[in-house]
């Protein structure tokens, strides 16, 4: 499992950064989705996962008893998937905004000057 993971993250991240790199907008989201997983993940594995005893310290010690879990990670890691739900969210409001105004998804017809007035020849 130890070795396993590091390859499963490599593998998310490099999948989420090809389908970044394309001109879709639906990919270029699923790709952000992609990367903040393989994200949490990472900041998972390194923060490692104790089984042990909680990161509470009891009333008659004064640090707590190894092996304990670090909550700080664990914090960190939330924070990050409620900010990425954010991100995700308003990245497919506008996507959607995008595509009712131009009618199309591809990033290659979104450049230039044209506006949603003016239409291709």
């Amino acid at each position: 499992m130890d070795l396993l993971m590091p390859f499963m993250i490599g593998t998310l991240f490099s999948v989420s950064l090809y389908l970044i790199l394309h001109r879709h907008l639906f990919k270029l989201i699923l790709g952000l989705i992609l990367f903040g997983l393989a994200t949490n993940l990472f900041l998972f594995i390194v923060g490692g996962l104790t089984r042990g005893s909680t990161a509470i310290i009891r009333e008659q010690e004064t640090i707590p008893k190894e092996p304990y879990a670090d909550p700080v990670p664990q914090a960190l890691l939330l924070t990050a998937i409620v900010i990425g739900f954010g991100i995700q969210a308003f990245a497919i409001v506008l996507i959607r905004r995008v595509y009712q105004t131009f009618k199309s998804n591809n990033l290659n017809d979104l450049r230039g000057d044209r506006g949603p007035e003016k239409k291709k020849h």
